[in-house]
């Protein structure tokens, strides 16, 4: 059986109020569709930490630059829907544009800082659009826990920094990325990779698993890390490296030279048509 699908404010909030009332904890995931397995892992989290689960599915045109893929971004919604009901979601929040983004919409939440670097300098209006977009989300649901891969690590740190910053009465998980059998992390985006393109992404987590290597074997010198992915990476002349950076893990600042806590490296490339982003966290 298909899970409860929610096209309305009014339905969600109805749903809402029937659950909380019978004193249910709820988890949600949000997502924009053309779920995978790396959804799915969200989705299982979420089912293991409170008794309702709601995920919701809708491509956010605000987080978008006009350059970018909107009209492209797979949309797959009844294969998404077969799959939350292999896993026994509770209910599929599914808005569209105007029931998010009504007639005279102006306000917008506008991260500085962490937001501003790695994806948010090509992207200078990304991340206003996602954070706009969760807070609306986390308003309308209300959900006592959320779900979010680390696969997009700096929106992961970003929405939890919003979190405390408005103090907001929800808690953040992020959960482990998903990755193929050969380590790509899992992507709505992969399957815009053709048949000749798609072993040569796999290069991006060797890249990434060779400086987590040289870590554990003691080196905290940025640049030998940083060299030692660079390396496994450029070896693929159809791998552009947009951006390929060692940061702090609790707030993305650069670090001196060595590292001295907690670090994460992160990356963006591009591969044909198609913009790929990864990270490790170096343990």
């Amino acid at each position: 059986m298909l899970p409860s699908t929610l096209i309305s404010i009014a339905d969600l909030k109805a749903r809402r109020d029937t659950w909380a009332a019978e004193g249910h904890r709820l988890a949600f995931v949000p997502t924009m569709g053309a779920l995978h397995e790396g959804h799915l892992s969200l989705v299982r989290a979420a089912k293991s930490a409170a008794d309702r689960v709601i995920v919701s599915i809708f491509v956010n045109p605000t987080q978008f630059a006009p350059s970018e893929d909107l009209s492209k971004y797979p949309r797959t919604i009844s294969a998404d829907l077969e799959l939350l009901a292999s896993e026994a979601v509770d209910a599929v929040f599914l808005p569209n544009d105007t029931t998010m983004y009504p007639e005279g919409f102006q306000t917008f939440v506008h991260g500085k800082g962490m937001a501003l670097q790695l994806e948010g300098i090509s992207r200078p209006h990304h991340f206003e659009g996602v954070l706009t977009v969760v807070l609306k989300l986390f308003n309308l649901v209300q959900p006592d826990i959320v779900f979010f891969g680390k696969k997009d690590y700096q929106q992961w740190r970003l929405i939890s920094q919003m979190v405390t910053d408005l103090n907001l009465p929800v808690k953040v998980i992020g959960c482990e990325t998903v990755r193929e059998s050969d380590g790509l992390a899992m992507s709505s985006r992969n399957r815009y990779l053709s048949g000749s393109e798609r072993p040569i992404a796999a290069a991006i987590f060797q890249g990434l698993d060779a400086a987590r290597q040289l870590y554990r074997q003691g080196e905290r010198s940025t640049s030998k890390l940083l060299a030692a992915c660079h390396s496994q990476i450029t070896a693929h002349p159809e791998l552009l490296l947009e951006y390929i950076e060692i940061r702090r893990r609790r707030d993305l600042n650069a670090f001196e030279t060595d590292l001295t806590e907690e670090a994460v490296l992160l990356l963006a490339a591009k591969l044909g048509k198609t913009r790929l982003i990864d990270n490790i966290e170096l343990d």
